[in-house]
């Protein structure tokens, strides 16, 4: 996947720590900085949710490093961190289901790994700390457009692990002056993005299900609303988070998405065209722990970072169908 250029300062010069590089946003982002010539690129991600195959292009380049270990063990971390610049954070056990089903497997990964990184971080002295956040810590707050300093009571653990980050990422910055930016994503979708799994992200399973000529799942009536995000946003995200000289900009939490909304219907409707099916969808009970509605005021980001999302909804699905079909044909 070919990125356009987010950065105006020489990546050459600088080191930077991927942590879960190896997942579907994370390693897009290490995509970005190996073609815009980083001068390091070290991931760290134990391998439980993601496949070392999304980096196989880089693995053989003398600017990339991969460490197999687990942010769970602080010493990990502190190793990952030694002669790092920049550090983009996202490591985590996603899905709510799975946080549900898993409460404290969710807290070690995505509170205590992420506690772990952010004092290595802290100790090694990075110049910037970038984190994903998630919209999962809007909970129960019925308002909409979503915004940043308006959130309401988390309805899962997952949203708990999430806003425990931000938390911690808050103190970090006022107490031990640290440049902390965490982004608040979306439904990020993508290349790289897995279909397999039971906690697997709806594009995906809907794209692989109707390759196959399946009935996909819709939870509940279908039209519940998200705000669905191109990955290359996410990443261009990340690169303006890392880089911007804007002094207002640091230790603050942005939406990352685009500022539309589409109904699961809708979605399975113009992924069904793309892909020429003609199956219907079958539903099934809501999911518990689930948002109803979801759509996201990026105008935060806008001005402080920068940040302009360039590929909508269908132009990124576009796209994802297209890499699924290479991957397919592979």
């Amino acid at each position: 996947m070919s990125f356009p250029k987010f950065h105006t300062v020489d990546l050459s010069k600088h080191s930077f720590l991927v942590t879960g590089g190896s997942g579907f946003i994370g390693s897009n982002i290490v995509g970005y900085l190996i073609q815009h010539n980083a001068g390091l690129v070290r991931v760290i991600d134990n391998l439980s949710t993601s496949k070392v195959d999304n980096l196989a292009p880089f693995r053989s380049l003398t600017n990339f490093e991969f460490l197999d270990k687990d942010i769970t063990d602080s010493d990990n971390c502190e190793k990952a961190c030694k002669g790092i610049d920049y550090v983009t954070h996202q490591a985590a056990l996603g899905s709510v289901p799975r946080s549900i089903k898993y409460p404290l497997a969710t807290h070690a990964n995505n509170a205590t790994g992420f506690l772990n990184m952010l004092n290595a971080a802290r100790l090694a002295e990075v110049k910037r700390f970038v984190y994903a956040s998630s919209s999962s810590v809007y909970g129960d707050s019925p308002s909409l457009p979503k915004k940043e300093d308006e959130i309401g009571k988390p309805l899962s653990p997952y949203a708990v692990s999430k806003l425990t980050n931000e938390l911690y990422a808050r103190v970090f910055a006022n107490v031990y002056n640290m440049p902390v930016i965490g982004l608040r994503y979306f439904n990020v979708f993508g290349p790289n993005q897995s279909p397999e799994g039971m906690y697997a992200a709806v594009i995906p399973l809907f794209m692989h299900s109707l390759m196959k000529n399946e009935s996909p799942l819709i939870d509940g009536d279908g039209e519940q609303t998200r705000d669905f995000t191109y990955v290359e946003n996410a990443v261009q995200a990340n690169i303006k988070a890392l880089f911007t000289d804007n002094n207002d900009a640091l230790n603050n939490i942005y939406n990352v998405a685009v500022g539309e909304r589409v109904t699961i219907n809708q979605l399975f409707n113009i992924i069904a065209e793309l892909t020429s099916s003609k199956v219907k969808p079958i539903h099934r009970e809501p999911r518990a722990g689930d948002i109803r509605n979801s759509l996201a005021d990026i105008s935060k980001a806008k001005k402080l970072l920068g940040y302009e999302p360039q590929v909508l909804v269908k132009e990124g699905l576009t796209r994802t169908m297209k890499w699924f079909n290479e991957k397919k044909q592979a």
